[in-house]
């Protein structure tokens, strides 16, 4: 992976993304999105014991020591939101130790993109060389991009109801409004910025067609 120009800075906020190369599909089937999600969730963590790819053919037993290891370990990032979609990805990550964020997504989309490769028996990159990293410098932006994030789904014509967004199984809105403990997402830097749920639901979803028109914080897709 090319070294970045810009280094990314501890306890900074940063919306991080990147695509197939071609904008070819990276997530095809149900397996390929849960394989995603699962390994983003191993690789946040510092210094796993054992690659993922070893990881899953382990007993159910010595998952959970890794995973009590885990628990009360450092991570190199807080997962504050994502979406996966068919050909790209959206992260908000808030990045925890010193090139954390660069750490984990070089074991991300290193994993991933061998799973892929050997899954269709071929070679290669299938992403792009570099994902692109935005710093979140004020509350107004960190608002407008996790809706941004959460909306991905509807704005790109994925979904046809603004209602499916709550049930988009590849998002973390819907865990958002899951009231029950989530392991994966940080909810601490956003909904405390909310009155309650139901004005964060409302946040997100009555902007919706006014994002899909006019393609809403654009620029902030920009490094």
């Amino acid at each position: 992976m090319p070294k970045r120009t810009t280094p990314l800075i501890d306890e900074q906020i940063y919306h991080v993304f990147n695509r197939g190369i071609d904008h070819r599909p990276i997530f095809q089937k149900h397996y390929d999105f849960r394989r995603a999600l699962e390994t983003i969730d191993y690789y946040r963590n510092i210094n796993p014991p054992i690659k993922f790819s070893r990881f899953l053919i382990l007993s159910n037993e010595k998952k959970n020591d890794i995973y009590t290891g885990f628990k009360n370990g450092k991570k190199h990032t807080k997962i504050l939101a994502y979406c996966l979609m068919t050909n790209h990805f959206h992260l908000l990550l808030k990045q925890v130790t010193e090139n954390g964020i660069s750490k984990f997504m070089a074991n991300f989309q290193n994993s991933y993109t061998k799973y892929i490769n050997t899954k269709e028996e071929r070679t290669g990159p299938i992403l792009l060389h570099q994902f692109k990293a935005v710093r979140i410098e004020t509350e107004n932006q960190l608002l407008h991009i996790t809706r941004y994030i959460h909306l991905n789904p509807y704005t790109s014509f994925l979904l046809k109801k603004i209602e499916d967004i709550e049930k988009y199984e590849w998002s973390s809105f819907k865990k958002y409004l899951d009231t029950k403990e989530q392991d994966l997402i940080d909810k601490e830097a956003i909904l405390p910025l909310f009155k309650n749920l139901e004005s964060f639901k409302t946040f997100t979803l009555d902007h919706a067609d006014y994002q899909r028109k006019l393609g809403i914080i654009q620029h902030l897709l920009a490094e």
